[in-house]
């Protein structure tokens, strides 16, 4: 056996599905074998292995035993004279695997080889090829010099930027997510360190390799694509402590004789400085923007009340009472900022829009409240309605100005992608129906075809040979290829010509899940389509248990009137105190589905969307209502809550409304 393939899997299963089909679409002179150990994956990682790629030989755990162990337990049964560990977000080239083993069998001295990555838009990814983490070269990373001076042979030995990235060189530190090993090498290092759960053990492996007199090559001429969908974010708290944690082990282990001692007391400060960055990043990422509202708002309001009172009211000699700034503009304030938190207006995907359209609802609600101060606590409406005016307009400008500072201004304004796809006009047409069933917004400009048998075909907008033309014409932004029908080879080939200007995506063959990366940050299973619920927006559900809390106390108050109308009277008084204290929901899934695992979990529901369809029960089967409860997850909206409510106002008791 020449090659044996291990990947380590934990909940990434449509990235995984999409790797495994690149691998197995490889053509090679040579036999491999493929080893794939899960740890503990609850997203049907297991049972897609078993259906869809049964040679696969599979180890399922019951545990998460991290990336050191899962890679061992497979290397311990390996038969290939070389052993690849391969990462379940990477795509790779039909000859990737055939170019790297001849380059390995061209040079005896290579005890391992990495190749050059590329992210989900093209953009090359700089941990392809590293340094030792030195405690100088540790020093110049995290004061940061290394990114100031990105080419620098002094700052920036960690991620060798001053090396030709399509150049091959020896390099010091390899790449976990693809790290081509000599199996007569690893004999002698031994396996994966186990004391590194997660990151550092490719440097401590790599370090090895050089210690038993072997070098380690940065190979360039077979890039593949590495959708970084790792469960640990950089710049988060948790990444900082697992990352810098791994060097602390590192150098305790081979820095024994090199000052060792500091060292660690280095990395142990830079661990508690980092933290310190990363918390004070997360405060001001989470309450920055409030802050900012408040003052800019408080600032209207007192500017806005002088004019009243000095200039507007100046004839009568009218003045505004103490409690004008000392109680209602806290009061104000509060509605505003807690609206705008509710509606989500805080979220990075939030546009102008939504602000505009949460501060009236912020001003209408304050008007509620006006009509039930006493009289000493009402001021002129016409404060609060040019605050409202004039303070919102100040907050878009300067939502405006910071984000076309950071180059993200289109981001504020619903900007519809314009799609193309890549395929044949069978496929195309298959998953574009696909992306219109899931409700994902796109512009669909037509399919870009391989081959010329097509071109004949309706919203045939070219061949794959004219690409790049074809891509600026069209004005197109985001391209899904189709592995169906075009090699890998072609896919990273037309990636890497347009980096950092197209969204790209892909969907295996038989697959339903289109998978992407925005970025080398962004964790590309957020992307996927049908498992991009609404329901999980932080905002939506916050939204959906303050109406949840507000509909149950309005229901308490009107229940002289609304119990004679409902169908089970002493059910809607219980479900009033269950949705209150956070029991149930007033709109959830229907019951009566599978409520399978693939949809995120809810309290359960006294309606459900079923409510709003004019169907007969018989036509209601699992199949229909597990469609129904997917479709509710995927878009939902408060708007549809409501609606569902209104529209079975006298089935608040819990009964199915049959229409």
């Amino acid at each position: 056996m020449k090659l044996s393939i291990v990947i380590v899997n934990y909940n990434v299963k449509h990235f995984l599905y999409q790797a495994l089909t690149s691998v197995f679409q490889s053509t090679t002179q040579f036999d491999f074998e493929v080893f794939v150990v899960d740890n503990a994956s609850t997203d049907g990682s297991v049972e897609m292995i078993a259906q869809h790629f049964p040679h696969v030989q599979l180890t399922a755990s019951t545990e998460n035993l991290g990336f050191s162990k899962g890679n061992n337990l497979a290397i311990k049964k390996c038969k290939g004279e070389y052993i690849l560990l391969l990462n379940p977000d990477t795509i790779v080239r039909e000859d990737t695997f055939q170019q790297v083993v001849d380059f390995m069998d061209k040079h005896a001295d290579a005890g391992a080889l990495g190749v050059k990555m590329l992210d989900g838009q093209g953009i090359f990814l700089p941990e392809s090829k590293r340094g030792f983490p030195t405690p100088k070269v540790a020093f110049y990373k995290m004061s940061k010099l290394s990114e100031l001076f990105p080419k620098s042979k002094i700052f920036n030995q960690y991620h060798l930027g001053f090396l030709d990235q399509n150049q091959i060189h020896e390099v010091d530190v390899l790449s976990g997510a693809f790290m081509l090993l000599r199996k007569s090498v690893l004999d002698l290092t031994g396996l994966l360190d186990e004391d590194y759960f997660m990151y550092g053990e490719d440097i401590d492996l790599s370090y090895r390799i050089q210690k038993v007199g072997y070098k380690n090559y940065y190979f360039p001429h077979a890039p593949i694509i590495h959708f970084k969908g790792e469960s640990t974010k950089k710049g988060t708290l948790n990444y900082v402590k697992i990352f810098y944690k791994a060097m602390i082990i590192f150098a305790q282990k081979h820095f024994q004789h090199q000052g060792e001692t500091g060292y660690v007391l280095l990395l142990t400060i830079a661990i508690y400085f980092r933290a310190a960055i990363a918390l004070i990043n997360r405060i001001s990422a989470v309450v920055g923007k409030q802050i900012a509202d408040i003052l800019v708002l408080a600032s209207t309001f007192f500017g806005i009340s002088w004019i009243w009172e000095h200039w507007i009211r100046q004839t009568d000699h009218l003045k505004l009472l103490d409690n004008h700034y000392q109680i209602n503009l806290p009061i104000y304030l509060f509605v505003w900022i807690f609206v705008n938190y509710l509606s989500g207006v805080y979220e990075k995907s939030s546009k102008l829009f939504h602000l505009w359209i949460s501060m009236l609802i912020g001003t209408m609600f304050i008007g509620t409240l006006y009509g039930f101060f006493p009289n000493h606590l009402r001021t002129s409406r016409g404060i609060i309605l040019f605050t409202f005016a004039i303070g919102t307009s100040i907050l878009a400008i300067y939502r405006l100005l910071l984000a076309w500072m950071n180059g993200t201004y289109k981001q504020l304004f619903y900007n519809i992608q314009k799609m193309a796809i890549v395929g044949s006009y069978d496929e195309s047409k298959r998953v574009n129906e696909l992306i219109n069933e899931i409700g994902a917004k796109r512009i669909y400009q037509g399919f870009i075809s391989p081959n010329n048998e097509d071109i004949s075909q309706p919203l045939c907008i070219g061949l794959l040979k004219d690409f790049k033309q074809i891509i600026e014409n069209n004005d197109i932004n985001e391209v899904i290829f189709c592995a169906k029908d075009i090699s890998s080879r072609e896919m990273i080939a037309n990636i890497n010509s347009h980096k950092g200007e197209l969204l790209f995506k892909m969907i295996a063959p038989q697959s339903d899940a289109i998978i992407g990366s925005h970025s080398k940050s962004s964790p590309g299973e957020l992307l996927t389509y049908d498992i991009g619920f609404n329901i999980n927006k932080s905002y939506l559900r916050r939204l959906k248990r303050f109406s949840d809390f507000s509909l149950s106390i309005i229901f308490l108050a009107l229940s002289p009137i609304l119990i004679w109308i409902q169908k089970n009277k002493w059910g809607f008084l219980k479900n009033i105190l269950n949705v209150f204290i956070g029991k149930n929901t007033w709109v959830a899934y229907d019951q009566n589905g599978s409520l399978n695992s693939n949809i995120p979990p809810l309290p359960k529901g006294v309606l459900s969307p079923v409510n709003n369809l004019y169907i007969q029960n018989e036509q209601m089967t699992v199949e229909f209502l597990d469609r129904q409860n997917y479709l509710y997850a995927k878009e939902y909206s408060l708007i549809t809550d409501l609606q569902t409510i209104f529209n079975s106002i006298n089935h608040l008791g819990g009964d199915r409304k049959k229409k």
